[in-house]
């Protein structure tokens, strides 16, 4: 087996490092630059609640219930 350092196959084995990393960063860099990034609009909740909408929210949940087909029992035995 020969030295690659004493044959001078040591500029070959630089030359594959090199085109290898020079690879690696042209991708990257192809990557980053046409990889669009979608713009997301950021959500904005009501703060705001007032009393008389929760009371409604309130009676139209008895009112389903109490239309239901089926009642349910007022203690559990």
């Amino acid at each position: 087996m020969q030295n690659p350092f004493e044959s001078g196959h040591i500029k070959n084995y630089i030359l594959l490092y090199v085109s290898v990393v020079v690879i690696m960063i042209l991708f990257f860099a192809a990557s980053t630059l046409l990889h669009d990034v979608p713009d997301i609009e950021q959500k904005i909740f009501d703060t705001n609640t007032s009393q008389n909408s929760l009371q409604n929210k309130e009676n139209e949940l008895k009112n389903e219930t109490n239309s239901t087909k089926f009642r349910l029992l007022d203690k559990a035995y």
